[in-house]
């Protein structure tokens, strides 16, 4: 079951119905991740943020849904207006974007992290709009207010003020975590990080996942097993996506 044997389908920008995006939720963003490998659309490097978000909501929180993209400030005053309410622009057309959604709030503060940009009234608001979820660079306030609201929220760390927090736009590409994120894309979100997963096999994944996981079990299963041996550990091995190359192991 290596990358050759999969094939992109013809079904590229279609939207999931909620039954097929409930098919991914069953699995951990690394399963997702090693599904994603084996159609071979991206390079194993991309596609995931780099390690610093944690869900400031409880550890086992986990979303999946279509990016509603934001930048936003705090560190200093918006040229007019005085905060995020102050920007409603956005209302009309966070609405053209299929739900679930998932806000995603690029901090443009740079390395000053004094103001949080999401906070319990804010995060109502995204709420209201169908948003299942934050994930910022940032950082957020009022953790038992998020918690309460049952919206999970990614981000870097806790503050205390929203200091000048304000939307600079809307609807444009922001960059996570190393994660180049374009409005309307499917990511998924778990205590592992943010993983964005392709429209064109989206559908197909779950299948893929649950059969590496089956290989994955077998081999786990011989390596906790009182009879273990490096002989069965090898031919469990070499019945997976991911079979050791010869040559690596004396030729045995």
């Amino acid at each position: 079951m290596d990358e050759k044997n999969f094939t992109v389908p013809s079904s590229q920008g279609e939207k999931l119905s909620q039954e097929q995006l409930d098919a991914i939720l069953r699995f951990d963003t690394c399963a997702i991740a090693n599904a994603i490998e084996c159609f071979g659309i991206r390079l194993r490097n991309e596609g995931f943020t780099r390690p610093g978000l944690h869900c400031m909501t409880g550890e086992e929180g986990r979303i999946l849904g279509y990016a509603a993209t934001f930048r936003v400030r705090s560190a200093e005053p918006p040229m007019t207006g005085l905060r995020f309410g102050d920007r409603t622009d956005w209302w009309g057309e966070i609405e053209q974007l299929p739900r679930p959604r998932i806000a995603v709030l690029e901090s443009r503060n740079g390395d000053i992290m004094t103001g949080a940009c999401v906070g319990e009234v804010h995060a109502a608001i995204l709420k209201a709009f169908g948003c299942c979820g934050v994930i910022t660079d940032g950082v957020v306030r009022d953790l038992p207010g998020l918690k309460k609201l049952g919206l999970p929220v990614f981000a870097t760390a806790a503050a205390v003020s929203h200091s000048y927090m304000h939307v600079v736009d809307f609807g444009a590409p922001v960059e996570i975590m190393g994660l180049e994120v374009q409005p309307g894309q499917l990511l998924y979100a778990d205590r592992h990080g943010v993983l964005a997963i392709p429209d064109e096999i989206a559908a197909e994944i779950p299948l893929v996942a649950e059969h590496l996981l089956r290989e994955e079990q077998a081999v786990l299963d011989v390596c906790q097993s009182p009879d273990f041996s490096p002989e069965k550990l090898l031919a469990a091995l070499r019945k997976t996506s991911n079979a050791p190359d010869r040559d690596r192991t004396g030729g045995a």
